[in-house]
Formats: structure tokens, sequence, C-alpha cells
């Protein structure tokens, strides 16, 4: 079953791949990428099951916070670039 599991993940994780490739806008980029990473956190800790390997728990739950900062440090940037051109054009 987890083996099943790990498959549907891989394929979700793809199709995610294709939506930051192609989204149509900077959000929708965001958007994926986060998905993709939710997705290897839990393809992560499937692997560890299937190895019953326990500690790839943790290094799912590190990788986790460490996507969870890159996408609101993301955010920022994209929301600070944002304010930035519409100053400059109003100027």
């Amino acid at each position: 079953m987890f083996a099943v599991t790990a498959l549907l993940l891989l394929v979700s994780m793809a199709l995610t791949l294709v939506r930051a490739l192609r989204g149509p806008t900077m959000f929708d980029r965001i958007l994926a990428m986060n998905m993709f990473g939710t997705a290897t956190v839990l393809l992560i800790s499937v692997v560890g099951f299937l190895n019953t390997a326990r500690d790839l728990v943790d290094i799912a739950m590190i990788y986790a916070l460490i996507s969870f900062a890159t996408t609101i440090a993301v955010l920022r940037f994209v929301e600070m670039d944002q304010a930035r051109r519409s100053t400059e054009a109003e100027s």
C-alpha cells in the first residue's frame, strides 16, 4: 500500500512541476512549488515507513520547515518588488 502511495505522490509531484513551469502567474508558480515541497515531505515520510527508517520522518519535518520559510521569503520578495514597481509607475 505504501508503494502505491509513493507512486501516486511521484505522479502528483510531476504534475505540480508542470504547473510550476507553465503556471500563468507568479503566484501560481509559488503555490505549485509550495505544493511540491509538501508532496516531498509526504514522500520522504512514506519512504521512511517503507524502509522502516523512522529517522526519515525527522528529516521530513526539517524539510517542511525549510520549505515553509522559503515560501514566505519568496512571497515577501515578490510583494516588495510589486510595491517598488507601483511606486516607480506613480513617479
